[in-house]
C-alpha cells in the first residue's frame, strides 16, 4: 500500500476563540466562557478560552464551578455565527483540497487525506499544515494544532496527545514512533476510542496502556471485546486499514430520528408530557419531510436527582407512519409505565427508526380519509415553517407555561443561535 500522509486540524477551544473573534479579543489572553447565565449558575459552559484551561478551568464545567476569583468575560451561546466561522474554515481548506479528500469530523475538527496534495504543491507535511493553520489564524483569528500521521489514526492520536506538547502546536506520529514513544503513555483514556469503561474492563486483565494491550493473549480480549478487540489490537500496534475512500463510501444499513432536551429544571409528570408531546410533533415531521415512516418507539427519562436514575421504555407500533396523531398514542401509553411520578425530571429524550416511505402501512381499523387529511396539514405546516420560520406555525400547546418548543425552535443543537452582532476584523 502506497504511504499516506494524513492531518487532522482542530481548532482550539473553537466557540470561546470564535467570541474572542467576534469580539476583537486575544483568544490567548482573554478569560472567557461560552455559556448562557439567564438559565441558571449550573448551566453547561460550552467552551472556555485557553487561558482559562491554563489556570486550571476544566472545558464543560458547570458556571458555578468557575473559580470566583477569576475575572471573566460570560458570553452568550451564538451557534450560528459559530457554524458559519466552521464554514469558512472548511472553505480555507477547499481553497487547496478537494472535498473528497476532507472528512469534517466535528465542528471544529476535520481529517485530511494530503498525500496528493504534497506532491502536488511540492511542500513537506509539516510546512503545509502551518501554511493552513497560519491562513485560519489570519482571516479568522482562530488558533488550531494539527495531527500528522502515516495513517488516520495515527493522525487522530498526534492531535489528541502529542500536539498539545509541541511548541507549534503540530504533533506527527508513524507506527514506529507510535510504538517507541507512546507504547507506555498513561491514562489510556488519551487514546481515541478508549472510554474510562473499556478502560476499567482493561484494568481487570491489569492492562493501563497500550503494550499492555499488545503483550496479552489476543483471545483474552477477543472474549472480553468480542470483534472490537481486532481494532484495539490493530490501534495498539498504531496499525489503521481504513481510508479516506472508506469513510466516504460508508453508507449507515440503519437510520433513525431522535429528540432529546435537558430541561431548564425538575419537571413534574404533567409538565413532561407536554415537552414530550412537543418533541413527537416536530419528530414526526423531520419523518415526513424526508419521506420516512417508523413502525416502533423508545423514550427515556432520567431524574432531577441523579441518584434516582432514570426510566426507559420501547414497544413496536401495529402500523408504520409518520404521522402524529398515530403515533402519540403509542408514546402516551410508554409514559404511562413510568413508576415514579412524584420525583421530578430533568433529562428526556425520544428516538425511532426511519424506514422508508415504501414500507409505510395501516391497519384495517384506520381512516384512510383522515390520513391524507393529515398529511396534506403536515405538508402546508411544512411549507409555511420553511418560509416564514419555524415559530410561524404553533400550536396552543406551545404556549402552556413551562413548554419549550417556541424557546427551542431559536436555537441550534439547544443553544441559542445568537443572530445578532457582527465579527470584528482584526
Amino acid at each position: 500500500m502506497e504511504n499516506r500522509v494524513y492531518f487532522v486540524i482542530d481548532m482550539k477551544s473553537f466557540y470561546a476563540s470564535c467570541e474572542c473573534s467576534l469580539r476583537g479579543l486575544d483568544p490567548y489572553t482573554t478569560n472567557l466562557v461560552v455559556a448562557d447565565p439567564e438559565r441558571t449558575d449550573k448551566t453547561i459552559c460550552l467552551a472556555v478560552s485557553i487561558n482559562m484551561k491554563a489556570l486550571g478551568v476544566k472545558n464543560r464545567c458547570r458556571l458555578f464551578q468557575v473559580p470566583k476569583n477569576i475575572d471573566f468575560i460570560c458570553a452568550k451561546p451564538r451557534m450560528q455565527k459559530y457554524i458559519d466561522m466552521a464554514a469558512e474554515i472548511y472553505g480555507i481548506y477547499l481553497n487547496y483540497i478537494d472535498s473528497k479528500d476532507i472528512h469534517v469530523y466535528s465542528i471544529d475538527e476535520c481529517f485530511i487525506d494530503v498525500t496528493d496534495y504534497l506532491k502536488l504543491y511540492n511542500m513537506k507535511a509539516k510546512p503545509f499544515a502551518k501554511m493552513l493553520m497560519s491562513e485560519i489564524w489570519d482571516k479568522l483569528h482562530i488558533p488550531s494544532t494539527c495531527g500528522i500521521g502515516s495513517n488516520l489514526y495515527l493522525a487522530k492520536i498526534a492531535l489528541d496527545i502529542t500536539a498539545k506538547h509541541s511548541p507549534d502546536r503540530i504533533g506527527w506520529l508513524t507506527e514506529e514512533k507510535f510504538i517507541k514513544e507512546l507504547s507506555n503513555h498513561k491514562p489510556i483514556t488519551d487514546f481515541w476510542r478508549i472510554s474510562t469503561g473499556t478502560a476499567r474492563r482493561l484494568a481487570k486483565y491489569c492492562i493501563y496502556d497500550m503494550e499492555g494491550i499488545r503483550n496479552i493473549d489476543p483471545e483474552i480480549l477477543y472474549h472480553e471485546f468480542g470483534i472490537d478487540a481486532e481494532l484495539m489490537i490493530d490501534h495498539a500496534n498504531g496499525i489503521e486499514t481504513c481510508l479516506m475512500e472508506d469513510i466516504k463510501n460508508y453508507k449507515s444499513q440503519g437510520k433513525s430520528i431522535s429528540e432529546s432536551q435537558i430541561l431548564p429544571c425538575g419537571y413534574s409528570y404533567e409538565d413532561t408530557l407536554i415537552v414530550l408531546k412537543e418533541m413527537v410533533r416536530q419528530a414526526c415531521l423531520r419523518l415526513f419531510k424526508n419521506n420516512y415512516v417508523t413502525n416502533s418507539v423508545s423514550i427515556g427519562i432520567y431524574y432531577d436527582d441523579i441518584a434516582k436514575g432514570g426510566e426507559a421504555y420501547s414497544t413496536t407500533m401495529s402500523v408504520s407512519t409518520s404521522l402524529y396523531s398515530l403515533i402519540i398514542k403509542y408514546v402516551e401509553e410508554l409514559f404511562k409505565k413510568i413508576k415514579y411520578r412524584n420525583f421530578k425530571i430533568r433529562r428526556i429524550g425520544f428516538s425511532m427508526p426511519a424506514l422508508d416511505i415504501k414500507y409505510e402501512h395501516y391497519d384495517l381499523f384506520t381512516n384512510l380519509d383522515e390520513i391524507e387529511k393529515e398529511k396534506r396539514l403536515m405538508s402546508s405546516m411544512l411549507n409555511i415553517k420553511d418560509k416564514f420560520g419555524k415559530n410561524s406555525v404553533l400550536e396552543a400547546m406551545d404556549y402552556l407555561e413551562n413548554a419549550t418548543q417556541r424557546e427551542r425552535n431559536k436555537m441550534i443543537g439547544g443553544h441559542a443561535s445568537g443572530d445578532d452582532g457582527k465579527r470584528k476584523k482584526s
